[in-house]
């Protein structure tokens, strides 16, 4: 199976060939974004990013669109919306399947077992504790929202 960055690069080529401007557009800008990662990343030799690390410039990629998304329905730019939303499903077709909220309480409930965490002022334990194993298949601000609610109702 080949890995996403790669897939990306095919999909790009496509929509070069089929003259889809909009992905097109969408498709450069998260190769150009997974290239500066990879740059940063360099330390003298060539680096190649692991696939959680393409993964991750996604979700920062989507979680930007989901944040202009709101502002621009807030404003009435339905048109803004719109292109956002479009950029927003070609991301998210790259992505893995995000973990449902359930499954996230779940992991919750036994990071805060085995922390021995109890309240609020622990979240950042927890959080510690659970970010590595939720990496790539939650989004984060979720993640804070059901630890959250956790530690509250102990």
């Amino acid at each position: 199976m080949s890995s996403t960055y790669e897939k990306i690069v095919i999909d790009l080529k496509d929509a070069m060939r089929t003259k889809d401007a909009p992905r097109l557009q969408v498709l450069r800008s998260l190769k150009a974004r997974i290239l500066e990662k990879e740059i940063s990343e360099r330390k003298g030799s060539e680096v190649v990013l692991k696939e959680d690390q393409v993964h991750e410039v996604l979700m920062k990629a989507a979680k930007q669109r989901k944040d202009s998304l709101s502002q621009y329905k807030e404003a009435g730019r339905d048109d803004l919306a719109e292109k956002e939303e479009y950029e927003l499903r070609v991301i998210e077709s790259y992505l893995p399947e995000m973990l449902p909220e359930e499954e996230i309480r779940i992991l919750a409930n036994e990071v805060i077992e085995n922390t021995g965490a109890s309240t609020i002022s622990d979240m950042g334990k927890v959080m510690g504790a659970l970010m590595p194993k939720v990496k790539g298949k939650a989004d984060g601000s979720l993640v804070n929202r059901v630890v959250r609610e956790l530690l509250e109702s102990l």
